[in-house]
């Protein structure tokens, strides 16, 4: 860790070639900021080139293996390279469609920084339009909200900063597009403090095509796994909060 930086970005990658150098450039401007690690999460196109292009140190799937085991490779990557020194980095994680606006994202950073917090949650101020009819969001929400009594804003932003103490107590994380309710959950349980902060991040809007689908459709099995092994119950009452027809 150089004397100016306490806080490691990780990016999960996963085809976003387009992007990911504007992130990784933001991001490694943020102050604290000293290590920047891309996952390539099984890429088919030149994320990984792109990223390491743009100054970020990058580590390779070779296949697609989901968010969450990008998430614990970038931190075990940061992990090996904090072993000598007495104080581990902060893991910020940033999603890497945010292009230039991961420039935002230090006020995540601050109440970690500042022993505020323990993980810090994003609110994004500026929403995008989205395709889907916010069922995913839904279940997140009303299962965090079951489990912990916590009533989160936007439960399954992924822009989040963490103590390595925090991380590590998460472990294993939930599988896939699980992993964020799943840490807002346990590490609740745990006696761990969580902020929301409002950023000015935004994603890339996404669509109502088959692939978009798809996608909210892997969403929402990977956030129901993980809410029905943290309470069974809500496996049992998912028609409670399924959109009207």
């Amino acid at each position: 860790m150089s004397s100016s930086g306490d806080t490691a970005v990780i990016i999960p990658a996963a085809n976003e070639a387009d992007r990911i150098a504007a992130t990784v450039k933001a991001a490694a401007a943020l102050p604290g900021v000293d290590l920047v690690v891309v996952v390539d999460d099984g890429s088919r196109d030149q994320t990984g080139r792109v990223a390491r292009a743009a100054g970020a140190r990058v580590v390779r799937h070779s296949r697609n293996r989901g968010k969450a085991a990008a998430m614990e490779t970038g931190a075990e990557a940061v992990r090996l390279l904090d072993e000598d020194v007495a104080t581990p980095r902060h893991l910020l994680f940033l999603d890497a469609d945010l292009g230039e606006t991961a420039h935002a994202a230090a006020p995540l950073i601050e109440p970690v920084r500042e022993a505020k917090a323990d993980m810090t949650i994003a609110v994004f101020t500026t929403r995008v339009k989205l395709g889907g009819h916010g069922l995913v969001v839904r279940l997140s929400k009303e299962g965090i909200r079951r489990a912990t009594g916590f009533d989160p804003a936007q439960p399954l932003n992924g822009q989040r900063c963490l103590t390595r103490a925090a991380f590590e107590a998460a472990r294993p994380l939930a599988h896939g597009f699980g992993v964020e309710t799943a840490l807002t959950i346990d590490l609740l349980h745990k006696g761990y403090r969580i902020v929301e902060v409002e950023v000015d991040m935004a994603h890339r809007a996404t669509g109502t095509d088959w692939r978009a689908q798809l996608h909210r459709a892997i969403q929402l099995r990977d956030v129901a796994l993980a809410l029905a092994t943290r309470e069974p119950l809500i496996a049992q009452n998912l028609n409670k909060i399924r959109p009207n027809r």
